[in-house]
């Protein structure tokens, strides 16, 4: 477990020394803001539930968000209680607002990739490929920020991901009952 804490660190320490420069910390700290709180995915969301073509992938994403939030920000965090890399990495500087809550899961990540996994699984893929590149971008840039370490997203993506599948999964499985009656 050590030389896994060890090995988190070094990819931030890394990260802050050879990718972080003046061009694209804007750009990551704008990114990295997409995901605060989830806005940008629900969102999208009451889009999708306006749109009545698009409202079955609007549902599925809030079920999505509500799961992300869930099993990542209230189970996990909590049962965790994982420290901030920036407080236990010596030598790496977050470069935004110090945050509230524990480090692993990512919610950031959990919520994009719940949301972006229902779009990339009920929509065209002009929607959905864009949406998955959004949920990457914004998992890269909590490492960026100095804010999560690379297991914290890795387990976000995976929550997010696992739980975007089971929703739809549920959501076929019910539908072909319906049509089945």
């Amino acid at each position: 477990m050590d030389v896994l804490l060890q090995l988190d660190g070094n990819i931030l320490l890394w990260i802050q020394e050879h990718v972080r420069n003046a061009v694209l910390t804007p750009v990551m700290t704008f990114i990295t803001h997409l995901g605060d709180a989830g806005w940008t995915w629900i969102a999208l969301a009451i889009v999708f539930l306006l749109v009545k073509k698009m409202r079955r992938t609007g549902v599925l994403m809030t079920c999505s968000l509500l799961g992300s939030l869930i099993v990542n920000n209230l189970i996990l965090k909590n049962l965790v209680a994982r420290t901030r890399p920036y407080e236990a990495v010596d030598g790496l500087q977050r470069i935004i607002e110090a945050q509230r809550d524990l480090s692993f899961p990512s919610g950031h990540t959990g919520s994009s990739f719940a949301a972006a996994v229902v779009i990339f699984l009920t929509c065209p893929g002009k929607i959905g490929v864009p949406a998955l590149i959004l949920a990457f971008l914004i998992m890269f840039s909590r490492l960026y920020v100095g804010v999560h370490y690379p297991t914290d997203v890795l387990a976000g993506m995976i929550t997010g991901t696992l739980i975007a599948v089971l929703v739809c999964r549920v959501y076929q499985k019910k539908h072909r009952k319906v049509l089945e009656s």
